[in-house]
């Protein structure tokens, strides 16, 4: 299995032994208050360190009118840590600048940089987004946490959907396309498939924007718009590099979507990321790019859609019989599955997670998360129902003929097995 590579392009170093008490969002405000007294430096290492410890995706930095504040997004929802004073925040802007290897000189164009935080063992690389508002540069952290890479078996998918996936992404070619809005977990789950199959006789080589994590094992490219390096000129390059496994970060326009079905035609295998709401809009949304019906339904193994949903805290859940609106919604939704559902099959007393709030998952009822996924194979019959340029509706409701489970069904199924609510379902996937 491929592992993540600790490299370290410079920054902090943080022992957790100066963090004790950041067990929870209450004792990480606590110990920033503390740690205000402190050098810049100190401070810092705090808010670093908290955030690493409560696996936080995201630090933002944002100056105010009079004042600037820190917030962290935890389970892909921003909370409030602390207010402080304005002079204070333009000396960690500085630190951050100089940490992150932008120009301190420059205030009025975004800035992007890249640093690396030790935290005893663990090296956590953290990108920098810099940008002119109105009361001064904020600044927003993406916290890539090795801990946040998962494997296939920890991605949250139904033992059907485990076994689809192992054995679409050791076929020796075409292409496996992941979907989603952004912050859905497509880059979660295509470094997931490689580290799935990564062995030393195969190549993979991977075209990114930027690279999230450095992997041992695997050649890693990173685009340049500047410089005129994009996915296409890159992917151009890689297909010289003899590989036999491809990922390109992300399919934006028809240059690159052609090359990528090339390659899959061709003898390699490839994974992907599209930006649509569903899996059957995959095929649409080629199309629109001006990618022919007659490569896409040929090249495509498997098209795939996910979202995160919270995962209900398990020290504070409460599990309650429906009501009958809920349970009739329940029971009509999953109609199609309801065979592959033990609960439903066994006709025994449904009950579903709610909500409460504790201390430890700081009162929102809800503590990490888990991903809802809906996919399909295009074989065939599919390829054939593609030529003729079917719509996204007609698509999706050939698909669920074929027994697809949307995403909506499948977070159906995670509310009756105890992990995430009705509600947290219904957030990320109404139908």
């Amino acid at each position: 299995m491929v592992e993540v590579s600790k490299k370290i392009t410079g920054g902090l170093k943080i022992s957790s032994a100066g963090l004790r008490g950041i067990k929870n969002v209450s004792g990480f405000k606590e110990r920033i208050e503390e740690s205000l007294t402190k050098s810049v430096t100190g401070i810092l290492e705090v808010v670093f360190g908290g955030a690493i410890l409560l696996e936080a995706s995201d630090i933002h930095f944002e100056p105010k009118e009079e004042k600037a504040k820190i917030r962290i997004r935890i389970d892909g929802v921003l909370q409030d840590l602390i207010f402080f004073e304005k002079k204070l925040y333009n000396s960690l802007l500085s630190r951050l600048k100089l940490l992150s290897g932008v120009k301190l000189n420059i205030n009025d164009r975004p800035q992007d940089g890249r640093l690396s935080v030790g935290l005893d063992e663990t090296v956590v690389e953290v990108r920098a987004s810099i940008l002119p508002s109105e009361y001064g540069e904020s600044v927003v952290l993406r916290v890539l946490n090795p801990k946040s890479l998962l494997n296939l078996k920890t991605l949250g998918l139904r033992k059907d959907l485990l076994s689809l996936f192992k054995k679409e992404i050791k076929k020796p070619n075409g292409m496996i396309i992941v979907t989603g809005p952004t912050g859905s977990g497509k880059t979660t789950s295509l470094y997931a498939f490689l580290r799935e199959i990564h062995k030393p006789e195969i190549k993979i080589i991977t075209i990114e924007d930027p690279i999230e994590y450095h992997l041992k094992g695997v050649s890693q490219t990173q685009t340049d718009p500047k410089s005129g390096y994009d996915f296409a000129t890159g992917l151009k390059s890689i297909m010289r590099q003899d590989p036999d496994v491809i990922l390109v970060g992300e399919i934006r326009d028809l240059e690159t979507c052609e090359i990528a079905l090339q390659a899959a035609l061709t003898g390699h295998l490839v994974f992907t990321t599209l930006h649509t709401n569903d899996a059957a809009g995959t095929i649409a949304r080629l199309i629109n790019l001006g990618a022919k019906p007659s490569d896409i339904g040929p090249a495509i193994n498997m098209a795939v859609a996910q979202r995160l949903v919270r995962k209900v805290c398990k020290k504070c859940r409460k599990l309650v019989k429906p009501s009958p609106s809920e349970l009739k919604k329940i029971k009509n939704s999953l109609k199609r599955a309801s065979k592959k559902i033990e609960v439903l099959k066994s006709g025994g007393a449904i009950k579903i997670p709610e909500a409460k709030g504790c201390k430890s998952c700081n009162y929102t009822g809800y503590r990490g998360r888990v991903g809802i996924f809906e996919a399909f194979l295009i074989d065939n019959k599919m390829e054939k129902f593609i030529l003729k340029n079917p719509s996204t509706a007609a698509l999706k409701e050939e698909a669920s003929k074929r027994g697809m489970i949307t995403m909506y069904q499948d977070g159906l199924i995670k509310v009756l097995e105890g992990t995430t609510t009705l509600e947290e379902v219904e957030r990320m996937a109404a139908e």
